[in-house]
């Protein structure tokens, strides 16, 4: 099948389908005239690379663990070496989302001191006037 038909089928667009394979997740022939040409395991393979993706692993974390893939979701089996992987990758988010949580908690702070002090208008973040946000937000 040509890249366009696998995208069509997998809800995956063209340029990352290119991107997967450019990454060694995904493998395509080509035909005589150039044109990719995928066999039909692909749309197993980038359901199984979406899931992966969508549990937070990074593409190269997929290029390790996915040749042991079976299944849509996928499945994975539990040898040392690829739950170490895992692991290693699920630490890494746990430390991301305690950077955030300070990050939120240290702006939260930030609001609640600004929330007391009160003050002057100040101007929006996005660039546009006080006056000009208020006379669109009313009616005309």
């Amino acid at each position: 099948m040509l890249i366009g038909e696998l995208s069509r089928r997998t809800g995956v667009n063209s340029h990352q389908l290119r991107y997967y394979e450019a990454q060694g997740l995904l493998e395509a022939r080509r035909g005589s005239n150039g044109y990719r040409e995928y066999d039909e395991h692909a749309v197993l393979r980038v359901k199984q690379i979406r899931h992966l993706l969508g549990a937070g692993l990074s593409s190269q974390d997929i290029a390790y663990v996915i040749p042991c893939a079976t299944g849509e979701a996928p499945e994975l089996p539990g040898c040392p070496e690829l739950l170490a992987a895992m692991r290693s990758r699920l630490q890494r988010l746990d430390d991301q989302m305690a950077t955030l949580a300070q990050s939120r908690d240290a702006l939260a702070g930030y609001v609640d001191a600004a929330e007391r002090m009160g003050g002057d208008s100040y101007p929006p973040f996005d660039g546009s006037t006080a006056e000009s946000a208020a006379t669109e937000s009313v009616p005309a």
